[in-house]
């Protein structure tokens, strides 16, 4: 009878066992000294790869603005420096016309035709062509991101040879939500802080925290910069370092000329890091889409400024941070009706060219289910993210 007992109850027992491998039980610890139990679902080990939608993912894979790109670049290659589109360069007009705001780090004006702007160019000319030769789709590019940035500044801050990640990474947005919070202090615990845009912290401390370890920018922001004397492009410091990705072509330009005067390391991303970030992006921005509005994907071009569309400089600060981290903190991403788009300015609207709705299911996927993110690597795993509103 006793062994009769011990086979019935034997399925019960495995079952609990079951649960109890499967319910995580954690205490979070709040200001106010109180102490809160939270049972949490943990991820299953090894989950399969789903079955994405193929329709989706050809879509995604299709750079509309890729010919108008290419005819950019081949025209710079070829000295012609005219403003093309919404692409501003150093060269108002005409072939060689070199802007007289353009200067040297020494602050001197550089001249037309002297040997200084003829070396210029031909730096100009390899950086460009190697960067558009590179400009292709590689689902492995994740991997390579320790050596391509964290090595790179782990080398000019004295810690040469180190190969693993950040312990913690807090990526923090602009979002104006975050003058409803005090993340400052939570957010300066961590090992590495990644700003972005050069936003302003001054006098908003409390709510931002007061530490950076890079400031992470597009392209724009440092074709500003590169029109201050000596290329000042350093609200955090001269020797925080600079992860930019290239908006516009012409913005190397400003890189070669910045670079030379700035302290820190300036790296340019890897653009098979930039074309893996928008398909993600434009995976989500499609399926989202066809799920709310029910028409054709072949729709969705109109909508969404087509050939202008981009991922924002957030998302794209996110992936790195995934990139380089064992845990991934996020601040400032997400809207309110009662906040401004921007914490630091008086800025309300969105842009249209990035679709932020999709950019928030991406993020809802990493912490919740990465396995579904198309496009990455199976050999790549995902750190535990988590997003403060």
């Amino acid at each position: 009878m006793y062994n009769s007992m011990k086979r019935t109850l034997r399925p019960l027992y495995t079952l609990l066992l079951l649960l109890v491998g499967i319910l995580t039980i954690r205490l979070v610890l709040h200001q106010n000294g109180s102490i809160q139990l939270k049972y949490e679902i943990s991820p299953l080990q090894n989950p399969k790869k789903p079955v994405l939608n193929e329709t989706l993912l050809r879509f995604a894979a299709i750079d509309i603005g890729e010919p108008r790109l290419k005819q950019e670049i081949e025209d710079l290659l070829e000295g012609n420096f005219r403003t093309r589109g919404r692409q501003r360069s150093f060269l108002s007009s005409g072939k060689y016309h070199i802007d007289v705001r353009l200067r040297t780090a020494r602050g001197t004006p550089l001249q037309l035709r002297s040997p200084e702007f003829y070396r210029l160019w031909l730096s100009f000319r390899r950086y460009l062509g190697d960067w558009s030769r590179k400009r292709r789709f590689y689902s492995d590019t994740m991997s390579n991101l320790v050596n391509e940035v964290k090595f790179l500044i782990d080398e000019y801050n004295g810690k040469k040879g180190s190969k693993g990640l950040y312990k913690s990474c807090a990526v923090v947005g602009n979002s104006g939500i975050l003058l409803k919070s005090d993340y400052g202090k939570l957010i300066d615990r961590h090992e590495a802080v990644i700003r972005l845009n050069n936003a302003r912290i001054a006098s908003f401390e409390r709510n931002v925290g007061k530490k950076t370890n890079i400031s992470f920018v597009n392209s724009n922001i440092l074709h500003l910069c590169a029109r201050r004397e000596g290329c000042f492009c350093h609200p955090y410091g001269v020797n925080v370092p600079m992860v930019m990705y290239v908006c516009q072509p012409a913005h190397f330009l400003d890189y070669l000329v910045c670079n030379s005067s700035h302290k820190a390391p300036l790296i340019v991303t890897d653009p098979r890091f930039d074309v893996l970030c928008a398909r993600i992006v434009k995976y989500y921005s499609l399926k989202r889409f066809v799920e709310t509005t029910g028409k054709d994907v072949g729709e969705w071009g109109p909508a969404h400024e087509g050939a202008n569309f981009h991922y924002s400089s957030g998302m794209q600060a996110i992936m790195l941070a995934l990139g380089v981290c064992e845990k991934v903190s996020v601040f400032g991403f997400g809207k309110s009706k009662l906040a401004r788009h921007h914490y630091h300015s008086n800025q309300n609207a969105e842009l249209s060219l990035h679709d932020y709705e999709a950019e928030y299911d991406f993020y809802r996927d990493l912490m919740e289910r990465p396995q579904v993110i198309p496009f990455v690597s199976e050999k790549f795993r995902f750190p535990p993210v988590v997003m403060y509103h």
